[in-house]
């Protein structure tokens, strides 16, 4: 057996797996697994090759569409056209460092992404005004780093933003003016919080904290801006979830319809996460919504209209969705009827009518679906990697492993396409962390090694999340 260790971060690369692991099978000639010669392996530009297009997302108006792709130059910039239009054009404008990461403003006329220098790290938010054509950087502040972007349909003015101009360690919350460019704070850090929450009017009134003298995580409310902000929920190191311990995570979900008790995910009474309502003024849960005894809370969608959790993702091994609304759940089997898999929405318009969906398989790359809830039509738009897509891939089993003690460890394994399950060299992939886990989803790694004939066992240890 060959083990492998994997680094968390994105940007860790296949050619560590590739270079560990040449060197590891040249030197254990046993392990050699034996590839037909006839059989063609699946290029490795096919696997860890960028995409040609990702993260598509629509206007609050519903009107355009966008989304990632590299420019004439190479350079990863962010494109959109009209809805009912075949013309794409850049609308960003970047010639040296790809954009990672962006999203519509609530006015549906600019595009906000996130740019650093050089790799410093020091983000800066930029606003692109697709009727103008001028980019403008919303934080034009030395050294300071922007992060925790929000955005509102309804109050498509604006931008909420945190950033580290007082103190470089504490990131305050700020409100931008789109037109004005105005930047005012929000809301102060302590030197605490890790995110922040605003309500249903865009205001900032709640936050996750992490106490690094107790270690405890705290759920913070205040009743208006200009009241004091109080602990509602206090969490032991040991009952809370792992995104209320780390700067960008948070368990807040959404304040409640009365947009005063918050809706949460929780890990006091339970082994697991689950998602309740609890009391704005004593904390006191008021409501269990949804919980599993095999997993925590994986993901919710919120029906802003309503100010409701609409569904609750789990994940014991494979993604599953359950819903609180019969609705939701119709549209939900008419996308699965058209795109098999894991249906993840990762845009919608302001009325809530189209939805941009993700479609995940552990045996081929993520897709992307169209979705118009008025007409009920499903609209295939493109995979990520489609030369992949068209490859014979090997699917993931769920496996549950007991430890010494009893305690069952979800695992994948994965065995090459088309061999016998006997005597085959297996290699075991061992994620990082511990805070990450490994999942259904498609893995280059994964594949690479079962097309050359390995089996791949993917273990969640303790201390795994989910």
């Amino acid at each position: 057996m060959l083990r492998l260790t994997r680094g968390t971060h994105p940007w860790w690369r296949a050619g560590l797996l590739l270079g560990v692991l040449a060197g590891t099978v040249a030197a254990t000639a046993s392990l050699a697994a034996t590839v037909p010669a006839a059989t063609p392996l699946i290029p490795r530009s096919e696997l860890f090759g960028n995409a040609d297009r990702e993260r598509p997302r629509i206007s609050p108006d519903g009107r355009r569409v966008s989304w990632l792709a590299p420019d004439s130059s190479g350079v990863q910039n962010v494109w959109a056209r009209d809805v009912d239009a075949d013309s794409a054009r850049p609308v960003t404008r970047e010639r040296h460092r790809p954009i990672a990461w962006y999203a519509w403003a609530g006015d549906s006329r600019h595009l906000l992404y996130l740019q650093d220098s050089d790799g410093d790290e020091n983000h800066h938010l930029y606003s692109a005004d697709l009727e103008t054509g001028v980019t403008r950087d919303l934080t034009p502040f030395p050294g300071v780093r922007a992060q925790n972007v929000l955005v509102s349909a309804a109050h498509p003015g604006h931008v909420l933003v945190a950033l580290n101009q007082r103190d470089r360690r504490e990131f305050d919350m700020h409100r931008v003016d789109l037109s004005s460019g105005e930047v005012t704070v929000e809301a102060q850090n302590p030197g605490d919080v890790l995110t922040w929450t605003p309500d249903w009017d865009f205001a900032i009134r709640a936050a996750t904290a992490f106490d690094p003298a107790t270690l405890n995580t705290v759920l913070r409310v205040r009743d208006a801006l200009d009241k004091p902000w109080r602990d509602l929920v206090t969490m032991p190191f040991e009952q809370a979830l792992f995104d209320g311990q780390f700067v960008g995570g948070s368990l807040i979900v959404a304040f409640g319809p009365d947009n005063r008790s918050l809706v949460i995910r929780s890990g006091l009474g339970s082994d697991m996460g689950r998602l309740v309502r609890v009391d704005g003024t004593t904390g006191e849960e008021l409501e269990l919504l949804a919980a599993d005894p095999r997993s925590d809370v994986a993901g919710t969608i919120v029906d802003e209209h309503r100010r409701r959790v609409v569904a609750v993702a789990f994940d014991p091994g494979e993604p599953m969705w359950r819903f609180l609304d019969p609705a939701w759940a119709a549209d939900f089997e008419r996308i699965a009827r058209v795109a098999p898999g894991h249906p993840l929405i990762v845009s919608r318009d302001s009325a809530d009518r189209r939805w941009i969906v993700a479609v995940d398989r552990s045996d081929a790359p993520r897709r992307f679906v169209d979705y118009d809830r008025a007409t009920k039509q499903v609209r295939p738009l493109y995979s990520t990697n489609p030369a992949l897509a068209k490859r014979a891939l090997a699917p993931k089993q769920v496996v549950s492993i007991a430890a010494r003690d009893g305690l069952r460890l979800v695992s994948y394994l994965t065995l090459p396409p088309g061999r016998v399950a006997k005597r085959l060299p297996l290699v075991l992939l061992i994620h990082g962390g511990p805070w990450a886990r490994d999942g259904w989803e498609c893995d280059p790694e994964v594949q690479l090694l079962a097309d050359r004939g390995y089996a791949v066992l993917q273990v969640n240890y303790r201390g795994s999340t989910g």
